[in-house]
């Protein structure tokens, strides 16, 4: 997620990393060039007539482009925030399954201490899975080795994870150290971490239909492409000043879309995972007395 200092106006109004113009800039150079090619022809040697356009037919498919493409980029702001929402609920489940687990059980300082560490570690599996990275290593600070490499040939690292949290449960009840009707309710916790997992798989495995993006993506480069055509003969010498900033619109409005149907990648505009485990983490080794970690940093204005 890009970190900026302020969001006043006229800050945010010149930023270029991690906003649309740092990947349109190439398109609008090239439909800046188109434009002023057309305006030449038409006002120094004179384009046919043929050649000429109205603007009719800009004006009904322009506002018809305008509300397609509010519809996409509602469609994956949506998939953003339910995304963020998901991970908002395992912090809080998170907690919730640590204090839990610290309060229903009788257990002591170093077996409360493992199992807590064990909680704190389902993010960065969770973490790892939906941006196909190596976890194990990472792993390795919160279970036993012997576990870790247990995991690693598994196809779902977070979902074996979470099998192993139940198992510890299951163990301290048949030890007689966690009641019947507590023992449900942790694992009905663990069934609530499941639950926000899925929740994220189906946002990772399903992304916006590829036909509807590059409908998309057809119909921008189209439009503003022959646009010139249809200015040229009303406004003449102006015509690549305003097709650069119709262009801008439009292709913007597209790369935003682009750049949030995805949330878990990590591009400038996607959820800060790392940033979001690690918050779960010192949460958690602050009830057990661990040393609490610091929060992650920013790289290059970005965070992870």
């Amino acid at each position: 997620m890009l970190v900026r200092p302020t969001r006043s106006f006229p800050g945010t109004a010149l930023l270029l990393r991690g906003t649309a113009i740092s990947q349109i800039w190439p398109w609008l150079l090239g439909i800046g060039g188109i434009a002023s090619g057309v305006t030449y022809l038409n006002e120094v040697i004179g384009m046919p007539e043929a050649a000429s356009v109205t603007l009719i037919p800009f004006s009904l498919m322009g506002l018809a482009l305008s509300i397609f493409l509010g519809f996409r980029n509602n469609a994956c702001y949506d998939r953003w925030w339910e995304a963020r929402k998901l991970w908002g609920a395992l912090i809080n489940q998170s907690r919730i399954q640590a204090r839990d687990s610290l309060q229903f059980m009788d257990l002591d300082e170093a077996q409360g201490q493992a199992l807590v560490r064990r909680i704190a570690g389902f993010p960065y599996a969770l973490k790892a899975h939906l941006r196909t990275e190596a976890s194990f290593e990472a792993l390795a600070d919160f279970v036993p080795r012997d576990e870790v490499d247990a995991l690693k040939p598994e196809p779902n690292v977070p979902d074996a994870y979470l099998m192993h949290l139940g198992e510890a449960y299951t163990r301290e009840f048949k030890a007689g150290r966690l009641g019947e009707y507590r023992y449900i309710a942790l694992m009905k916790g663990v069934a609530r971490l499941s639950d926000i997992q899925g929740g994220c798989e189906r946002i990772k495995n399903t992304p916006v239909p590829i036909s509807y993006t590059v409908l998309t993506h057809r119909i921008v480069a189209l439009y503003c492409l022959s646009l010139p055509f249809g200015l040229v003969g009303e406004i003449h010498w102006l015509t690549p000043v305003v097709v650069l900033i119709v262009s801008f619109a439009f292709l913007g409005l597209d790369a935003v879309g682009t750049q949030i149907e995805d949330p878990f990648e990590t591009d400038p505009n996607d959820l800060p995972l790392a940033a979001l485990a690690r918050t779960i983490e010192r949460d958690l080794k602050a009830r057990i007395g661990d040393p609490i970690p610091d929060k992650v940093a920013p790289v290059g204005g970005i965070l992870l």
